[in-house]
C-alpha cells in the first residue's frame, strides 16, 4: 500500500508539472496585431491654428465731442446693439448738439453782419464816386484858367488839384473796403458751413450696410474727439464671406500659395468641416521667442452665418493629394520583428539586407522615405515585403509593391496572451523611452529595437 501511495503521488506531481508547463507556454504564446491593406485617397496637409475674421471691418467713430443722448433703430425697429443689421445711412447714435447749434447761430449772425458791411461799403463807394466827379469837374475848370494871368489864384488852383487826387484815392479805398467786406462774407460763410458740418457730425450714421459686431459706448457716456477719433461701433460689412487669419511657421510657408485648397474646423461645430482657399500670404512676419510666423489669409463662404467672428479655427492646408492608392498605417512601416519571429527561409535574406543599412550611417532622410518594409503573417511567423513609400498624411503612407495587394494583412506589433486569457498586450513601446537591445545584440547601441522609422 505504501508503494502504491508513493507511485500515485509521483504520478500526480508529473501531471501537475505538465499542466504548469503547458499553462506557462500558453501564457507566453505570441500573436500579432494586424491590419488590412486598403486603397483610398491620401492627402498630405500642413496643420495650423487661426482666427475667423470678418472680411471687411469698419470702425465707426465720432468727429466731435459730446454726450451720447440716444441710439438709433435697426432694420427691425429695435435700438442699435450687438448683432443689429444696419442699412447704409441709418442713424446709429446721437450726440448732444446744443453747443453746435449755438455755433451755427453765431456763424449765421456773423455772416449777416458781414453782408451788411458789404452793403455799407458799396454805399460809401457811391458817395466817394460822386465826390470824385465833383472834384474832377472843379479840376477841369481850374485847368482852363492860367494862374500866370491872374485869372485864378495859385492857391485855389492847387486846392482843386489836391481835392481831385484825394477823391480818386478815396474811391480806391472804397473799392478795397468792398473787397474786404466780401472776403469777410466768404470767411463767415465757410465758418457757417463748418458749424453746420459739426452739427451734422452729432448724428452718427452707418457708412455702409452691415452688422454691428461691437458697441463701445452707452447712453450718457461722453466722447472726446482729439487727435484720434473715439470708436463708437465696430461694423462688419458682410458676414456671408469670412476670412481665417492663420499663423504659419516659416518652415511651412514655402508650401503655401494663393488658391491653395484649405479645410478647417471650429470647436463650436464639432465634426463639421469648412472649405476655403488661400487668398494671400502677408509679408509682415512676426517673431515670438525666436519663432517666425507669417499670417496667411484664407477666404471662405458663410452663407448660413454659422461662422462667427473670432472663432478659433484648426486649419489644414492641402499640400499634395493621391487618389486611389494602396496605403498602410505608418506603424506597419516602423515595426521590426525579433529574428525568431521571421520565417526561417527569410531570416538569412533579411539579415543580409539589414547589414549594409546598419553599417551605413550616412543614409539620408529622403532615401529612407523612398523605401521601407512591411511584414505579413505567415503561420506562426512573419515574412517581409519590401515596398516603395510615397506620400504620408501622418497616419497612413502610400506604398507600392507588386507583392502587396489590397486586403492583405500587415503586422502592426506583437501581442502576448496573459495567463488568465486576457486580451493581448502589445509589445510596441514608448518611442521616447530608452530601447533595450536584444540578448546578443551588443547592448542598447548595437541591438535592434522593437520599432524603427522608415
Amino acid at each position: 500500500m505504501k508503494r502504491i501511495l508513493m507511485l500515485g503521488l509521483f504520478i500526480a506531481l508529473i501531471v501537475v508539472g505538465v499542466a504548469w508547463y503547458a499553462k506557462g507556454r500558453t501564457a507566453n504564446s505570441t500573436g500579432f496585431r494586424t491590419v488590412e491593406v486598403r486603397r483610398g485617397d491620401l492627402i498630405a496637409t500642413i496643420s495650423a491654428t487661426g482666427t475667423v475674421e470678418p472680411e471687411e471691418v469698419i470702425d465707426v467713430g465720432a468727429q466731435v465731442a459730446g454726450q451720447i443722448l440716444s441710439f438709433g433703430k435697426d432694420a427691425n425697429g429695435k435700438s442699435i446693439d450687438y448683432g443689429s443689421e444696419i442699412e447704409e445711412g441709418m442713424v446709429l447714435a446721437r450726440i448732444d448738439d446744443s453747443v453746435y447749434n449755438s455755433d451755427v447761430a453765431s456763424a449765421t449772425a456773423q455772416l449777416d453782419e458781414a453782408k451788411a458791411s458789404v452793403a455799407r461799403a458799396v454805399a460809401d463807394l457811391a458817395q466817394l464816386k460822386a465826390k470824385l466827379d465833383q472834384a474832377q469837374s472843379d479840376w477841369n475848370r481850374a485847368q482852363t484858367l492860367d494862374p500866370k494871368t491872374n485869372a485864378i489864384a495859385a492857391t485855389q488852383y492847387d486846392a482843386y488839384k489836391s481835392a481831385y487826387e484825394a477823391a480818386k484815392a478815396n474811391v480806391a479805398v472804397g473799392d478795397a473796403a468792398i473787397k474786404q467786406a466780401e472776403a469777410s462774407v466768404a470767411q463767415n460763410e465757410a465758418a457757417l458751413v463748418r458749424a453746420k458740418r459739426n452739427l451734422g457730425y452729432t448724428t452718427i450714421k452707418a457708412p455702409v450696410k452691415g452688422v454691428i459686431i461691437d458697441r463701445r459706448v452707452n447712453i450718457g457716456q461722453t466722447v472726446v474727439a482729439s487727435l484720434n477719433a473715439p470708436s463708437l461701433f465696430l461694423m462688419a460689412k458682410d458676414l456671408k464671406r469670412m476670412q481665417v487669419w492663420v499663423a504659419v511657421n516659416e518652415a511651412d510657408i514655402g508650401n503655401i500659395h494663393p488658391g491653395q485648397p484649405v479645410s478647417f474646423s471650429v470647436d463650436a461645430y464639432p465634426g463639421q468641416t469648412f472649405k476655403g482657399k488661400v487668398n494671400k500670404v502677408r509679408l509682415n512676419a512676426s517673431m515670438t521667442q525666436n519663432v517666425v510666423t507669417f499670417v496667411v489669409e484664407v477666404t471662405t463662404e458663410n452663407p448660413d452665418g454659422r461662422l462667427l467672428p473670432y472663432l478659433t479655427a484648426n486649419v489644414q492646408f492641402e499640400v499634395a493629394r493621391r487618389e486611389d492608392v494602396t496605403m498602410v498605417p505608418n506603424a506597419a512601416l516602423r515595426w521590426l520583428p525579433q529574428d525568431e519571429h521571421i520565417a526561417p527561409d527569410a531570416r538569412n535574406q533579411q539579415q543580409q539586407s539589414e547589414r549594409p543599412a546598419r553599417g551605413n550611417r550616412s543614409t539620408t532622410r529622403a532615401s529612407e522615405e523612398k523605401s521601407g518594409t512591411v511584414w505579413v503573417p505567415d503561420g506562426d511567423f512573419v515574412r517581409p515585403i519590401h515596398v516603395a513609400a510615397g506620400l504620408s498624411d501622418g497616419t497612413n503612407t502610400e506604398v507600392h509593391s507588386d507583392q502587396l495587394k489590397e486586403g492583405m494583412q500587415v503586422v502592426l506589433g506583437e501581442e502576448r496572451a496573459s495567463a488568465a486569457g486576457a486580451p493581448a498586450a502589445s509589445t510596441n513601446t514608448n518611442p521616447f523611452a530608452p530601447q533595450m537591445g536584444r540578448p546578443g545584440g551588443g547592448g542598447g547601441g548595437g541591438g535592434r529595437g522593437r520599432s524603427r522609422t522608415p
